[in-house]
């Protein structure tokens, strides 16, 4: 997911006196000395990498004096937020309240972003290919093209494969577009390889092929390769979208089956042991602690499936967790655990494991926002196989054509095959004779991510950074298919208190 997950932002900061900017505990940078001045206006940019699947933490520590490090006589204030919180908040501008000293208002601060241009640039090309060699012993050949970016140490990795063509000499591939970031790192002289395979053998077979050159003197080639067409033009990105106000709406689905075991007992996957997170809560907050700053009113909708109700037991596969059936949100997602540590101690866990009913409920609230101002994202967290496997295919193959993407997080030991087919990487899905519009769904097994240290931050931090690489790409599909331009970027709010010109 290279298109829009690699950004490069610019933070302008205003605070007092002297900036010092830390991320991940290692100080990044400072701004310049402003004199005499309880409001002052920070010229110095810093240019930071942005990672839409990572939560990045910063903090931003006031200083009175020009000194490396903030001298304790010399501590004026501080705050931390996210990179997120930043391109997140509206018109990508975030204030916050300085704070760190007992007693004292140490003022506020107040920070913008902006997306470098130089990101933006798309490739769109065709290829032909003319008298390949004959690979295939009952027929000719099945090519296809794949290309590689080269590295600034001489190795070169994969960006983009075309589609086979089958069984012919004479191959013309379909149209694509790719980013250039991805295609040579932004850089029009970098090396581009491309090579030819024949489908059917999986094997490489490059053009000039090294074998026959030397066993034949008069070898020229084995066949060429066109360039059709080739075009360079600019995208809208992901943060565009962001700061031209499009809100990421945040959905929660929990399987209550009984497949997971007694919540009561240490075996169960929804045991609620009270030193550590269980691994439903490590996904939802892995998850939804960086989808949260892109969401302004913080609040998330969060269902069960797969359990019997109170008082009657009812079976339910989109029942709310805070048990309002008019008003499914919870507040934060503190308030989404809460709701759902609450849930275990109501409801009995039973079956089966149905994921369409929560997937339509979803879809209905997309299908009411078409115009570009929301995207949705479900998370499901399951611990086995779909039960309802037909039905959830038609909900995904209607969902695509939605604004909405579908996360799977597969908790404990199970085995996950059949959920590798909702995931369209390689085959779209598809229901009666329907392909699914886009790509939406992105399926993991949890307990590939699990730190072997027991080091919990770690293993939510790889499992979000890899289940969230493809939201940006997936909202971007989406809004392109329709011809949706991002709006203008929001006008902030004036402080009147603080003196900033931006």
């Amino acid at each position: 997911s290279v298109l829009s997950c690699i950004n490069l932002p610019q933070i302008l900061a205003t605070g007092l006196e002297i900036l010092q900017i830390s991320c991940k505990s290692i100080a990044f940078g400072r701004t310049e000395v402003i004199d005499n001045t309880l409001n002052p206006d920070f010229v110095r940019k810093f240019v930071l990498d942005y990672f839409f699947e990572e939560k990045q933490n910063l903090r931003f520590d006031n200083c009175d004096l020009p000194s490396l490090f903030c001298l304790p006589q010399s501590f004026l204030g501080q705050t931390f937020c996210t990179l997120g919180e930043i391109i997140g908040s509206s018109g990508s501008r975030l204030e916050r309240v300085l704070s760190g000293i007992p007693g004292k208002k140490c003022g506020s601060i107040i920070f913008t972003a902006e997306e470098l241009s130089n990101c933006r640039d798309i490739a769109t090309m065709q290829l032909c290919a003319n008298k390949l060699d004959k690979k295939d012993f009952f027929g000719k050949s099945d090519p296809f093209l794949v290309f590689y970016r080269s590295n600034e140490d001489g190795t070169f990795t994969i960006c983009h494969k075309t589609e086979v063509i089958k069984n012919t000499l004479n191959p013309v591939w379909q149209p694509f577009t790719i980013p250039v970031r991805a295609l040579c790192n932004g850089d029009y002289d970098r090396t581009v390889k491309v090579d030819v395979y024949d489908w059917d053998r999986d094997g490489r077979y490059a053009v000039l092929n090294p074998k026959k050159k030397g066993r034949k003197k008069k070898y020229v080639n084995s066949g060429t390769v066109t360039l059709l067409s080739f075009k360079v033009e600019s995208e809208y990105t992901f943060v565009d979208f962001i700061r031209g106000g499009t809100q990421l709406n945040f959905t929660v689905a929990i399987d209550f089956t009984a497949s997971n075991g007694n919540p009561s007992q240490p075996t169960s996957l929804h045991y609620m042991n009270p030193y550590q997170l269980n691994a439903y809560a490590m996904a939802l907050k892995a998850v939804g602690e960086i989808v949260q700053d892109y969401d302004s009113d913080k609040l998330f909708p969060a269902y069960g499936f797969g359990a019997k109700l109170p008082p009657d037991g009812k079976i339910s596969h989109a029942f709310p967790l805070n048990s309002d059936c008019e008003n499914a949100n919870c507040v934060g997602i503190e308030g989404v655990l809460e709701a759902y540590y609450d849930c275990l101690r109501k409801v009995q866990l039973y079956g089966p494991t149905n994921f369409a009913p929560v997937i339509n409920q979803v879809a209905q609230c997309a299908s009411e926002v078409t115009d570009g101002s929301q995207y949705f994202v479900l998370l499901i967290i399951t611990d086995g196989v779909i039960s309802d496997m037909v039905q959830t295919r038609e909900a995904v193959v209607t969902a695509a054509s939605l604004p909405m993407s579908v996360i799977i997080v597969g908790v404990g030991p199970a085995e996950f095959d059949a959920m590798e087919e909702l995931d369209g990487d390689e085959v779209r899905v598809s229901s009666r004779g329907r392909a699914a519009e886009r790509d939406i769904v992105q399926f993991v097994p949890f307990r590939d991510y699990i730190d072997r240290s027991g080091n919990q931050v770690l293993s939510m931090a790889r499992l979000a950074k890899d289940v969230l690489a493809e939201i940006p790409d997936q909202l971007l599909s989406f809004m392109k298919s329709r011809g949706i331009e991002p709006r203008p970027a929001l006008s902030p709010s004036p402080t009147p208190q603080i003196n900033v010109h931006l």
